[in-house]
């Protein structure tokens, strides 16, 4: 594959169309971590030194799968982990709760004190950072950080399009690749019938009275259950009927 120069960056700052960015940026490209490459280019052609990523999957609901990755200096990559920063990470935190750009400052970081202090001291000093959620309930978070230089209003005014745009396809191709290797999940095909048991069993009702409801046999309702409880790898239909929601079966 040829290099990414400096006239690709150019030419994907220029582009007029969501639709046309996401084509040049996304489509050509094979792997996550080439996608990130050119991800990290285009952070840097806009003036950043650092560009992470991370994507969490919806399932398990107790410990979602999670995909990280970014070009921070790999001592910080080390401490971050050690000291198990993300549980604070105010950052991670935003992204979790709201859609909106956070800009980083000493208030965003008040209540995390020593992570602040330790980020700066590696050089990430400056930051912004976006999330995105997508129907199938795959969460991701774009940062982009520098050394020096603050993010002004018109700095932000000037560049904010291109990074929303860079976080919307982003997430888009980051998580169509990263998805077929932690969700296999979503390769699961339930029948029309299972669908619909299960739709009455996450709104509480019994299996004798989705039979009622649905004009079938009990037996055949919990023929229905245990198929789709199969395919879902869950160990009771109450399990089933949570992953089939957040799945976006129902």
């Amino acid at each position: 594959m040829k290099a990414w120069q400096e006239e690709d960056i150019h030419s994907l700052l220029t582009i007029g169309s969501e639709a046309e960015l996401f084509s040049r940026l996304t489509l050509t490209i094979g792997s996550e971590a080439e996608l990130f490459s050119r991800l990290t280019s285009v952070a840097q052609d806009l003036g950043f030194d650092f560009c992470a990523y991370g994507l969490r999957m919806p399932l398990p609901l107790s410990n979602p799968r999670i995909a990280m990755f970014n070009n921070y200096p790999l001592s910080w990559q080390q401490r971050y982990q050690e000291r198990g920063y993300v549980a604070v990470d105010p950052t991670v935190h935003h992204g979790m709760r709201s859609s909106l750009p956070l800009v980083w400052s000493d208030s965003v970081f008040a209540s995390s004190r020593e992570l602040w202090e330790e980020a700066r001291s590696f050089g990430l000093k400056v930051g912004w950072a976006l999330a995105y959620r997508d129907p199938n309930g795959i969460r991701s978070l774009l940062t982009l950080s520098r050394s020096s230089g603050e993010l002004t209003s018109t700095e932000l005014k000037t560049k904010m399009s291109k990074m929303y745009w860079l976080a919307q396809v982003g997430h888009q191709g980051m998580s169509d690749r990263v998805s077929t290797r932690l969700m296999p999940e979503f390769d699961i095909r339930l029948s029309e019938r299972e669908t619909e048991v299960l739709r009455w069993t996450a709104d509480g009702k019994t299996s004798n009275e989705v039979a009622d409801i649905l004009n079938i046999s009990e037996r055949t309702v919990n023929f229905h259950i245990s198929n789709a409880m199969g395919k879902l790898g869950a160990s009771n239909k109450t399990a089933a009927a949570i992953r089939a929601a957040v799945l976006g079966f129902l």
